[in-house]
């Protein structure tokens, strides 16, 4: 695990790199915050075992995109895209494939763009290219995910039809106030 520790710190020092030199050049910080994680042994094997993947290492390495991954909120959808450019701007990183739920939203009403990237680390006298996905969302995208998360994965019961339904006009919702505030900070 610790070549993803090392991928994903590579990662996070990027993303801070982005945003200071965003920020000498137009006065603005383009990213908000980040979190990031890696997969518990168990919810590797969980996932590996859903997929019907077989538990071996092989397997892994080439099937799992997400045991790093990284998330980058920033202010305002347009802030998603060009963080998204910038990033593909780094020569280190390779970007081996990107889902945009921004403007493909999943049937569930999530919205984000997620980018999985090859990350090239040293380890033991080797370069070892290692791959971490990367979710770049605004602020009010990551409030309505992680409320869907609790509620969907979280709970204890179920969540019914009629509250899912709720979920998705709630992320229509969110998203028409990422479009206004984009807006109304274009007409200053």
């Amino acid at each position: 695990m610790s070549i993803y520790e090392l991928a994903l710190e590579k990662v996070e020092k990027q993303i801070y790199c982005i945003n200071e030199d965003y920020k000498k050049i137009y006065n603005y910080e383009i990213v908000d915050h980040i979190m990031k994680r890696i997969k518990s042994p168990q919810s590797i094997i969980d996932k590996m075992k859903k997929k019907n993947y077989e538990l071996n290492y092989k397997e892994l390495i080439e099937n799992i995109n997400d045991i790093a991954g990284i998330r980058v909120i920033c202010k305002l959808r347009k802030d998603v895209y060009d963080i998204r450019d910038l990033i593909e701007e780094l020569e280190e990183f390779k970007i081996i494939n990107e889902k945009d739920y921004i403007k493909h939203p999943k049937k569930s009403g999530y919205t984000s763009y997620h980018l999985i990237v090859e990350v090239p680390v040293e380890f033991d006298n080797t370069t070892i290219f290692v791959k971490v996905e990367i979710q770049i969302r605004t602020l009010a995208m990551d409030f309505w995910a992680t409320i869907e998360h609790h509620t969907k994965y979280k709970a204890k019961n179920k969540i019914s039809k009629r509250n899912a339904r709720k979920l998705v006009t709630y992320a229509k919702i969110i998203n028409k106030l990422d479009e206004k505030m984009l807006d109304l900070l274009d007409s200053k």
